[in-house]
């Protein structure tokens, strides 16, 4: 069981800072409208991109977020 642990110990912290990078990644929720005062990237394929980006990494904080906590419920058991 010990080495199970460990294993999942690094997984774990790997899966946490994966959490942590896409997160900082991610643009804010407010980035809309001090671009539009400062005068941002107003073209129709800069929005999209940005959209689609934020899209991947919102589904991907979901996905990693979850399988964090399930590690966490899983190595408490242990």
């Amino acid at each position: 069981m010990t080495a199970l642990h460990t294993v999942l110990t690094i997984i774990q912290v790997i899966l946490a800072i994966a959490l942590v990078a896409i997160v900082t990644l991610q643009s804010g929720k407010s980035s809309g409208l001090s671009s539009a005062i400062a005068g941002g990237d107003n073209s129709f394929m800069g929005k999209n991109k940005s959209k689609a980006l934020d899209a991947k990494l919102a589904g991907a904080t979901k996905w990693i977020g979850a399988a964090f906590l399930v590690l966490t419920f899983v190595l408490n058991l242990f």
